[in-house]
């Protein structure tokens, strides 16, 4: 994810991000049925991205200290999201509209070849995501998503990292103890 911090700095660095906003434990940044074409940036605490089918909830990503997050599916689309984002602890967060975005991500070839490595690397962490999610032992996921994102597991309570995981919060505790 080099690109990705790579243009955070530039962000930061050219000052436009004016919007902030705190979020307190468990408070939704976004629910779903909304266009949400913003980007926000996680200045300190984490979020979840998830969506609910059924009564239950699927986490798809999380976002913590220096991410850049986004309802995806809105940001692209311009339509209603499915997505929730919600905070998981005090969170802050500063953000700009897509249009603030997007003018400063062609204000720049630089920032411009940033911002399609970073499609990218999005686009690649889906495909490891898919790989873990068919994978039929819950030992490989949890294996798996260790070695790529170790920071996940002291950022994130477990029964999230849990369903992201697709497993149950016991099941993830007997394989951490093992």
């Amino acid at each position: 994810m080099e690109s990705y911090k790579a243009l955070k700095t530039h962000i930061y660095n050219e000052g436009i991000i004016i919007k902030k906003k705190t979020l307190k434990r468990e408070e939704f940044l976004k629910v779903a049925n909304v266009i949400d074409t913003n980007v926000y940036f996680i200045m300190n605490g984490s979020v979840r991205v998830f969506f609910v089918e059924n009564l239950e909830e699927h986490t798809l990503y999380f976002g913590y200290r220096n991410s850049i997050i986004t309802a995806l599916d809105s940001f692209l689309s311009g339509q209603k999201t499915k997505l929730e984002i919600q905070a998981l602890k005090k969170t802050e967060i500063g953000y700009l509209s897509k249009k603030e975005f997007m003018n400063f991500v062609n204000s720049k070839p630089l920032y411009l070849k940033l911002w399609n490595k970073v499609l990218e690397e999005i686009i690649m962490h889906q495909l490891d995501r898919e790989k873990d999610l068919l994978l039929p032992f819950p030992e490989q996921r949890y294996q798996r998503v260790l070695k790529r994102m170790p920071e996940l597991f002291q950022e994130i309570p477990h029964k999230y990292i849990a369903s992201y995981l697709r497993m149950a919060p016991e099941t993830l505790s007997r394989i951490k103890k093992s």
